[in-house]
């Protein structure tokens, strides 16, 4: 579904990004791990369009995409759930899901009642402002709102970050089940180790920019990938 060939990027004269290889499989939880500032939010960001990549090849579903808009890959089919979660505070739960619609057509902008089923508090709030749920709530709206586009490519940045333990577990649920659905790449960021190595299938290890290691869950020694992860 997604595939990147030594993709760069620059920040004005700072290079964040070098020669990043990638691939995310349909079917497949993709784990991209590394300490902070490392450039996996970037990483990110160029993948959903907010940033424009230097150089190299960015191909999703067998075509290239040349430096697209966000709003051109979304429709595309690559939903992102940004770190920090971008919930507008003033629109109602329900109104915050709608903003989705944007990328369907006409005939398919509806919230379709397995958003509540994953998420059933979304339910019992929808009429609530976002910007009056709790963290987690937030995350769990985030993640719908990402979902209701209907992606190929589901993009999660930090998805456990301020969460609390009994909500991790559920996002980890819902991954784990639209994984078993066959029909989306998921690539997960996340430094939460233990909730990423559980879901991985693939994993990449980033270090200043670089991909330090990469390789199937089942070839890697658990060992080997902390060791990647130590500052």
């Amino acid at each position: 579904m997604l595939e990147l060939k030594n993709i760069t990027l620059h920040y004005g004269q700072s290079q964040i990004l070098h020669g990043v290889d990638l691939v995310a499989e349909k079917g497949k939880i993709t784990c991209l791990m590394g300490v902070n500032g490392v450039g996996k939010t970037s990483l990110l960001k160029v993948i959903a369009g907010v940033h424009k990549h230097s150089g190299g090849e960015y191909q999703l579903d067998g075509e290239l995409q040349k430096n697209r808009a966000a709003y051109e890959l979304a429709q595309l089919g690559v939903g992102y759930v940004p770190q920090g979660r971008d919930i507008f505070p003033l629109m109602s739960v329900r109104e915050n899901m709608e903003i989705g619609f944007a990328c369907l057509e006409k005939s398919e902008r509806r919230v379709p009642e397995e958003m509540f089923e994953l998420f059933p508090v979304l339910k019992e709030m929808q009429n609530r402002r976002g910007g009056d749920l709790s963290g987690g709530q937030q995350q769990q709206l985030a993640i719908a709102r990402a979902l209701i586009t209907r992606p190929k490519l589901l993009l999660l940045d930090e998805p456990t970050e301020g969460i609390q333990p009994n909500v991790i577990q559920q996002i980890g649920r819902v991954i784990s089940f639209l994984n078993d659905q066959g029909s989306m790449a998921i690539l997960l960021v996340e430094q939460y180790f233990e909730f990423a190595y559980q879901l991985a299938d693939q994993i990449y290890s980033m270090r200043r920019g670089e991909i330090i290691l990469e390789g199937k869950k089942s070839k890697l020694k658990k060992a080997d990938v902390l060791k990647t992860l130590s500052v």
